[in-house]
């Protein structure tokens, strides 16, 4: 199940995971909230270029997902 949740009148993807009972949120759109980035996609890039730690560890961290997109497609989150 899919859902849009909304903070400040901003929209954030999220889907349902049944299995684990957990909502999951598209990263993008969180970062994009609450940095007001123009891109937010190079806001992460840059994010785990200046922390090793980070991005050794992103895959686990944010696990990727498929969530509708505004023009109906699909995206990873």
């Amino acid at each position: 199940m899919s859902n849009i949740k909304l903070f400040e009148s901003k929209q954030i993807r999220t889907v349902w995971n049944e299995p684990d009972q957990k909502w999951y949120f598209v990263v993008e759109d969180v970062v994009l909230v609450l940095t007001d980035s123009k891109d937010p996609k190079q806001y992460i890039k840059r994010m785990r270029q200046r922390d090793v730690e980070l991005a050794k560890g992103w895959v686990q961290i944010v696990p990727t997902l498929w969530v509708a997109t505004a023009d109906a497609r699909h995206c990873h989150s």
